[in-house]
């Protein structure tokens, strides 16, 4: 915040590209994940992705099962060239 009490718009702008950023890699992680790779639903995660960036973290850190194996060659046609 600057001292008139307004907040700092390049600020703002640097937080609102983040939050984008990462609820649409989320949303192409989702994508690409059958439901058996995902712990609960995939709705509810996008949902919260883009409600908050907290959403999209959650996301990443919890809502992935590690366990579930590689993507398929189908999944990695999807999510494109890397």
């Amino acid at each position: 915040m600057i001292a008139g009490g307004k907040p700092d718009r390049r600020a703002l702008t640097a937080v609102a590209v983040v939050h984008v950023t990462a609820a649409a890699l989320t949303w192409r992680d989702l994508r690409c994940r059958t439901a058996g790779q995902v712990r609960g639903d995939k709705g509810v995660w996008r949902m919260a992705s883009v409600l908050n960036t907290l959403g999209s973290a959650t996301y990443w850190l919890f809502g992935r099962r590690q366990d579930a194996g590689p993507l398929t060659h189908t999944q990695k046609r999807a999510i494109g060239p890397q």
